[in-house]
């Protein structure tokens, strides 16, 4: 099958995220700079989440780039991840009205993360396993410790969401620095086979 649509279908529902997102932002009543500040949080939300969602719409384009073609288990996968990242507004505005002091946002946002992250990596199985073990693909990603370890931090931020929810946002700011720059692993396989 040619992947052509799941590409579309994808970037399609991914700007449907973002725009859902910032439709959910609302302006102060009044006009005046300091009424600017009650709505940091939900600001510093928003960019956080539409941060995560551009990481997973780039690395989906870059992953994507490589296949040469997909199955029915691909577009299952590919929906999973879809459904994660469609949470992401929902949490997203819990998290931000909680001004990031009750625990509760905190975790389900980290467990929203976390669900994205796992269909991710889902995702990435099924494209190795049908395209094959030594397909650009699967080498280009290796043993994929960047992966797992997103997958370790969401958890370690979860259960300190009770302790400190500060430190848990510290840590979803960090697997996002770590994601921030598209796999470069696949673009540097591409220049190797001097296919870019």
């Amino acid at each position: 099958m040619g992947k052509g649509r799941l590409e579309a279908f994808s970037d399609g529902v991914m700007a449907i995220i973002i725009t859902i997102m910032v439709l959910e932002m609302k302006a102060p009543v009044k006009h005046g700079l300091k009424d600017l500040i009650p709505v940091w949080p939900v600001f510093v939300n928003y960019i956080m989440s539409f941060i995560y969602v551009g990481i997973y719409w780039n690395n989906h384009h870059h992953m994507f780039h490589v296949v040469r073609s997909i199955n029915g288990t691909i577009l299952w996968a590919n929906l999973h991840l879809l459904f994660w990242l469609s949470m992401v507004p929902f949490v997203t505005e819990w998290m931000g009205q909680s001004r990031f002091s009750d625990p509760w946002p905190i975790a389900l946002y980290g467990v929203v993360l976390l669900m994205a992250g796992i269909a991710y990596s889902i995702l990435v199985m099924v494209l190795i396993q049908h395209e094959g073990k030594n397909s650009t693909l699967a080498t280009a990603l290796g043993k994929d410790w960047k992966g797992k370890s997103s997958v370790v931090i969401y958890c370690i931020a979860i259960a300190l969401s009770c302790v400190n929810s500060y430190i848990s946002f510290g840590l979803y700011v960090f697997v996002a620095c770590m994601w921030f720059i598209p796999d470069r692993r696949i673009e540097k396989k591409l220049v190797e086979q001097g296919t870019e």
